[in-house]
């Protein structure tokens, strides 16, 4: 609250010196070279002097409004159909302004830590990495040339003042798209690509973030989880000056890559709460139940971190996989596996940023735009036990049938594992091992280091446990 409060001091100074010129003023988000989004009715707002009549005119619309006391203004353009021609918007009252080039498409939000921040500049300086098949696009921020995809780049010093120079929204290429995300510009390549509609890509994320930073204080109450649990890690501090001041300009979804920090902490259902409420944050921020897509962590050797907060073992990151797996329970959501893409335990940020915004941009393509492709790798569903196997059913899998499966372990009741068979038959996986006779439960790519290769239409199966004591510890609710 204290921090809202000196946010919105800062910005009433800020206006109040800028009212004193008698100029229209707009906000960083609003520029030369942005993507409205289409289909939806669309904010135009700004500053100037109390009383000043401001006019819009875009796309055939014009509409008009006045300044109130405090110099704010806005207007609601009705919704805009899709358009790859560039187009002029003029914001007229005591001065005039033109922002050129604006496109009419789709618009993501992307955020997250390093892993999402990771920029497009050090594909070139990269080894080549292993998996060949997936591809190396080292070259890719000399190739690119699409002025279809634009792309934002949150200043969080910035973002929240109003801005004169209307050059915050770029063109998808030189030193512009070396500085953005990698993650976020494949991701709007791919959706480019297969919808052949502009795309505009927003990248707000922090290097080394917890998630907590990303989340208003005052919203953590609003779960009876946190009534008994502390929330650390300076709850606001990226929100507000990050993710709100982005909160009015229209947006398709949001694409999410963060939990490193978290995991580090060994933090398990805690960080299911926390991303359940960032996520209705968020969608309440904007008014809407939009698409939340996210990366579930990349495999990595927390075991071999010194820590002198937690103990970190090989059953660290997996418990982090569970309590990210959590939140898919919540409508409009989905998370993608990278437990294939790293070449090097010790690496905490793998190479493959390429294949993580496919993966994203399936998602999408999938569930948000209603492709008839596969977006998304085995889920598991559920167990049921019989002779001496376990008959396991996903969501996302083939129909026929596989020789042999890999990354499998089953238990009795003493819960010690052991390596397992599996086949793929008839849709349903069978696991045994002659060691158990009665199996009570099973696990898949339960490691820090999975080698599984439970696949469908090359997208990895998630890891997960049946014998899962999340299930009922997690409140959608």
């Amino acid at each position: 609250m204290v921090r809202n409060i000196k946010f919105q001091l800062v910005i009433l100074l800020l206006l109040i010196g800028f009212s004193a010129n008698a100029k229209i003023l707009l906000p960083q988000i609003l520029s030369n070279n942005m993507v409205l989004q289409r289909e939806k009715p669309i904010n135009i707002w700004g500053f100037a002097s109390a009383g000043e009549k401001v006019e819009v005119s875009f796309a055939g619309q014009k509409k008009q409004t006045v300044a109130d006391k405090n110099g704010n203004w806005s207007v609601i353009l009705v919704p805009l159909k899709t358009s790859a021609k560039p187009q002029t918007m003029i914001i007229a009252g005591s001065n005039k302004i033109e922002l050129t080039n604006i496109l009419v498409g789709e618009v993501w939000v992307c955020s997250g830590q390093s892993n999402m921040e990771y920029q497009m500049r050090k594909l070139a300086k990269i080894p080549k990495p292993k998996n060949e098949k997936l591809g190396f696009p080292a070259d890719e921020v000399e190739k690119a040339k699409n002025t279809q995809i634009r792309i934002f780049l949150v200043n969080r010093k910035q973002l929240a003042k109003p801005d004169s120079t209307h050059k915050s929204w770029a063109v998808a290429q030189d030193s512009a798209l070396k500085a953005f995300s990698a993650v976020g510009y494949f991701f709007a390549k791919e959706i480019q690509e297969k919808l052949g509609i502009p795309v505009g890509m927003i990248s707000s994320s922090v290097s080394g973030s917890a998630i907590e930073p990303w989340v208003a204080p005052d919203a953590f109450a609003q779960d009876p989880y946190f009534k008994n649990v502390k929330v650390s890690n300076d709850p606001g501090k990226f929100y507000t000056p990050m993710i709100e001041p982005l909160s009015k300009f229209k947006i398709k979804g949001f694409l999410w890559y963060q939990g490193e920090t978290n995991c580090f902490l060994n933090e398990t259902i805690s960080y299911s709460y926390k991303l359940k409420t960032l996520v209705n944050l968020w969608r309440k921020a904007w008014g809407e139940q939009l698409p939340f897509y996210y990366v579930q962590i990349a495999p990595f050797d927390y075991s071999k971190q010194k820590s002198d907060k937690v103990v970190l073992t090989t059953d660290t990151e997996p418990n982090f996989w569970e309590a990210q797996q959590q939140v898919l329970r919540l409508p409009n959501t989905g998370m993608i596996s990278t437990n294939d893409l790293n070449d090097n335990g010790g690496d905490l940020h793998p190479t493959y940023k390429w294949e993580v915004g496919r993966r994203l941009a399936l998602l999408a393509l999938g569930k948000t735009y209603h492709q008839k492709i596969a977006f998304s790798g085995p889920i598991y569903k559920a167990v049921s036990f019989k002779d001496g196997k376990a008959f396991l059913d996903f969501d996302y899998t083939d129909s026929g049938n596989s020789s042999s499966l890999t990354g499998f372990t089953i238990a009795s009741k003493d819960g010690k594992f052991v390596n397992a068979d599996a086949i793929l038959k008839d849709g349903k996986v069978i696991v045994s091992s002659k060691e158990i006779a009665e199996p009570k439960a099973v696990r898949y790519n339960w490691t820090e280091n999975p080698m599984g290769n439970f696949y469908y239409n090359g997208l990895p199966a998630l890891p997960f446990r049946t014998d899962n004591p999340l299930t009922n510890q997690f409140k959608t609710n």
